[in-house]
């Protein structure tokens, strides 16, 4: 209702007190959900209530979207307009769309003055309603009133069964009375630490460090939750375990694993190459490739999560026995695969002492804060329902975290627990994660079950997530916050009550990629089961085929049984599926989102097929397509797209219909393959565009910039003849003009004559992430001091390019918010220096890569308050000589314990040099 209500065009209208009607009904549905208690919360079943309730939203929705598709289907298929394949509108159809508004305002009106509406006198009005009344009827305003009005009565009759039930609230959420609390006011989370005495980390090490020669599988066993891979992983960074081995990998496999995904991880940590470099290369090629990486030198690979001895074999051919101590760590819930994998020792993980277990519950609930006398009776008393197992106490704690902090809301988790005593292990640690879920705020629920759709153990993009997210209309905008920043609160959320793990931060410290602990997935999949909110192809579902509404195509799925199943499902509205292949089936009209979300193998041909032109009701489309012109034929009957993202085989024009639909968000074209041609005079003002990336050769016009008001992020691509490349061309220029640019890419090919355009830029003072790249020898000295100066600026890179003079010199007062430097090959940069010693004041983290005649680093930099890590990969051995200095000073002056390391990456023929440098402080990492 409020994509209708707000769109600039809208295809139908909705009458209005059946707009207030419905909206009344469902936010007193939602704030009555907020406060209910279900009587079979403990149980392994849906509430009957809830259901009925969601059905009735999704009846409503059904009722309405099946009115705006079959609209705009019966129109297209009936005519062929002479101008599809040129950068204009139909007139016709413009004319006609008009027609129909008229239509609807004056057939509603009647509606609205409750005035029985007779045949329409108007000829021409009579005519253009009947030729859209199809054999399913939903082109009727008629019918769309009284099939909404079959809703809003079965709402009435839920609000007053809702009415009579019990609403007494057990517990008061805290982000109940404030969802939106900055994090910079949020207590610090502990990040769910586990707690490991001396004794267990040092039978491992020991195992690891052991002279025996031949290559040696050290197996850590034990049930889900009990924490196997927290342990690999607290001695997989222990610094002496780093300095051991020359190369340290990690892979997590899962049931459904991919042995060709896991050798190209491998091959990537192995190699330092980018996973997308190795996406055209085979299964065989790989192997090879990671055996002859880790010939002859000593090696530790972490082999996660291995459920079968199947997937063992398929890989351990490619890890050589060397002779020189190299080790294979492997995780498994199968106590059995031990003895396959070696006779002579394994680790068995145990469960949490009664102490080991009341420090993690202290960390997770209060972090550094002082545990209160009043409720430690009561917590120890929880603490001990858990049984040691730390994923337990890990998720009792971020609910305990989230309430108040009183007797009485400890004691009804408490007393939730007592039911649990008597079940075996596995069912009470899923009995309890559900107890976790049931108390989840409602805003939350949907954005937790969703995160089951994703493949086991994914490392999910945060703004991956955000996206569908929007596209399901989970988010809505609070205060006026954006959605994205309503996404992320909600994700925070998440990850502070512990049921999603922070996998990966971004370089200025944000979240950029979550995963969810294998039981808590388990959960959601199996709560998303048994509500009907998604069903994965190939599963049984106890709500039938004919209601799902998100389908998930997950790995191996033969293509058969898909398109069997999706027969049956005429109201899907989501397909979600990993390996780029989208059915194609004729009754997907009522489709949302297309979500194919993996591009890993370039040669699959996988695109999406010319049926998406007939997909009117989608939002999101993210898939991979041969070229974008027969596709979108019809794009600007797309009414509701907010999210384009596209992988093109080939260059592709993207139609001028782009420049008339308002309503998008995110446009991004992988492999930097969509051509925006310029908008022509009768286009929108893309008022919700914040995203546009993968671009090539884009023209800043002052017409494009007037289009563009709210843009945050642009990624843009040049290349082409050098007639082409004169100083104004593309108007680069303009760029200072977009006020709400945060983030900004610019990329330009040898012979694309970049230095005037480069030199003439400039920046907005909002800009918080720039990076330039020039692969011509643009003189980056001409830009830097307009660069300094923007105040806001965060994560700053410069990728190639040179320095003429050979030298930076960083003022006084330049960089004042930057938190990211990053250099990468820019040749003849020879010295770096600092006119004062308080440069960088906001820095955290430095990368210099592939800089091979710089002489120094400035010695200023050790004096940084904020500095995390200095990142060095391939640079000259001045520069390392340097920051080794750098070090050695600050540890003389502050200790050994510094709040800042160093960390260097040599070819491993430079290890023997490079060994008398290692110590504290400074890391030595060597690459194939």
């Amino acid at each position: 209702m409020d994509d209708i209500e707000h769109h600039h065009s809208p295809p139908i209208s909705l009458h209005k007190h059946q707009i207030q009607s419905l909206t009344q009904n469902v936010i007193f549905l939602q704030e009555f959900l907020q406060g209910y208690k279900s009587p079979v919360s403990n149980q392994d079943e849906a509430d009957p209530l809830e259901m009925r309730i969601a059905d009735a939203a999704y009846a409503a929705e059904d009722v309405i979207e099946s009115h705006i598709v079959d609209k705009i289907q019966e129109f297209l298929q009936g005519y062929k307009s002479p101008v599809s394949y040129r950068d204009e509108a139909d007139p016709l159809e413009m004319r006609i769309a008009d027609a129909a508004y008229a239509a609807e305002d004056v057939i509603e009106s009647h509606i609205m003055d409750k005035v029985r509406l007779s045949r329409p006198k108007s000829t021409k009005i009579r005519r253009f309603f009947n030729c859209f009344r199809g054999p399913k009827d939903n082109g009727n305003p008629i019918k769309l009133y009284q099939d909404l009005q079959n809703v809003i009565e079965e709402m009435d009759r839920l609000k007053t069964v809702a009415v009579e039930t019990n609403t007494v609230k057990v517990m008061v959420l805290r982000d109940q009375r404030n969802r939106f609390v900055s994090s910079s006011t949020r207590k610090k989370s502990s990040g769910g630490m586990m707690v490991f005495s001396d004794e267990v980390l040092l039978g491992i090490m020991e195992k690891l460090v052991a002279d025996e020669p031949s290559r040696q599988v050290i197996p850590i066993t034990g049930m889900g939750g009990i924490g196997k891979t927290a342990l690999a992983q607290t001695v997989y960074t222990k610094q002496v375990i780093k300095e051991r081995f020359d190369i340290c990998a990690w892979a997590t496999i899962s049931q459904q694993y991919n042995t060709r995904d896991i050798l190209g991880e491998l091959v990537s940590q192995t190699s330092k190459k980018d996973e997308n470099q190795l996406s055209e290369r085979s299964e065989e090629d790989l192997g090879l490739e990671l055996y002859q990486y880790l010939s002859g030198r000593r090696f530790l690979i972490v082999m996660d999560d291995i459920w079968d001895i199947e997937s063992w074999n398929e890989i351990q051919h490619f890890f050589p026995d060397n002779g020189n101590s190299s080790r294979i760590m492997v995780t498994t819930r199968l106590s059995k695969l031990s003895s396959q994998l070696n006779n002579h020792y394994s680790h068995p993980m145990k469960f949490l002492d009664e102490v080991s277990s009341w420090v993690l519950f202290s960390k997770i609930v209060f972090g550094d804060e002082h545990f209160p006398l009043e409720l430690e009776e009561i917590g120890k008393e929880i603490v001990s329902r858990c049984r040691g197992l730390p994923l337990s106490i890990v998720v009792v704690g971020g609910i305990l975290k989230n309430i108040e902090h009183t007797q009485e809301c400890w004691e009804s988790i408490r007393n939730n627990l007592t039911s649990l005593v008597n079940l075996d292990n596995d069912k009470h640690c899923l009995r309890l994660l559900k107890m976790s879920y049931n108390h989840l705020p409602i805003y939350l629920k949907p954005c937790f079950l969703y995160m089951g759709v994703f493949e086991e153990d994914d490392a999910i993009l945060v703004s991956t997530i955000i996206k569908l997210w929007v596209s399901e209309g989970f988010l809505k905008p609070v205060d006026g916050e954006i959605l994205e920043i309503i996404g992320k609160e909600f994700l925070k959320g998440l990850v502070d009550r512990n049921l999603v793990l922070v996998d990966q931060l971004g370089s200025t410290g944000n979240i950029k990629r979550v995963k969810v602990h294998d039981l808590v997935r388990d959960l959601c999949v199996k709560q998303a089961n048994e509500e009907g909110f998604y069903h994965v192809i190939g599963e049984s579902s106890p709500r039938g085929m004919n209601s799902q509404r998100r389908i998930v195509i997950r790995r191996k799925t033969s293509e058969e049984k898909v398109f069997d199943d999706l027969q049956s499902m005429p109201h899907a509205r989501s397909i979600i599926c990993e390996h780029g292949k989208v059915p194609q089936c004729q009754n997907f009209g009522l489709l949302r989102t297309i979500h194919a979300y993996k591009f890993r193998n370039f040669k699959e041909e996988h695109y999406i097929s010319s049926l998406v032109s007939g997909y009117v009701n989608l939002r999101h489309l993210v898939a991979k397509v041969d070229s974008m012109s027969p596709i979108f034929s019809s794009f600007n009957h797309l009414w509701n797209l907010k999210t384009l993202i596209i992988l093109c085989s080939n260059e592709s024009i993207v139609p001028t219909e782009i420049w008339k639909m308002p309503q998008i968000r995110h446009i991004v074209g992988i492999r930097k393959k969509l051509i925006l041609v310029d908008p022509s005079s009768d286009a929108a003002v893309m008022e919700n565009l914040a995203v546009l990336s993968g671009t090539l050769n884009f023209k800043f016009t002052d017409d494009v910039i007037m289009r563009i008001p709210n843009i945050k992020k642009l990624v843009i691509h040049y290349s082409g003849s050098k007639e082409m490349s004169h100083d104004d061309y593309y108007c680069l220029g303009n760029i200072q003009c977009m006020s709400k640019l945060v983030s900004l890419l610019i990329s330009s090919e040898s012979h694309f004559n970049g230095n005037a355009s480069l030199d003439k830029l400039t920046y907005p003072q909002t800009l918080k992430s720039l990076t330039l790249e020039s692969k011509s020898d643009f003189e980056w000295e001409m830009i830097l001091g307009k660069i300094g100066s923007l105040p806001l600026l965060e994560k700053f890179t410069l990728w190639r390019g040179c320095f003429g003079t050979g030298k930076w010199e960083v003022l006084e007062n330049q960089f004042p918010c930057l938190k990211y430097l990053r250099l990468v090959s820019c040749n003849n940069l020879r010295q770096w220096t600092a006119e004062t010693s308080s440069i960088f004041p906001c820095l955290e983290k430095i990368r210099l890569e592939n800089l091979k005649v710089l002489g120094n680093i400035p010695s200023e930099i050790g004096d940084m308050p904020l500095l995390q890590n200095i990142w060095i990969r391939h640079c000259s051995e001045a520069a390392m000589i340097c920051a080794k200095e750098i070090v050695e000073e600050q540890m003389y002056l502050q200790g050994e314990n510094l709040p800042f390391g160093i960390q260097v990456m040599v070819p491993l023929h430079k290890k023997e040099a490079m060994q008398s440098m290692v110590g504290p402080n400074f890391e030595v990492v060597y690459t194939g």
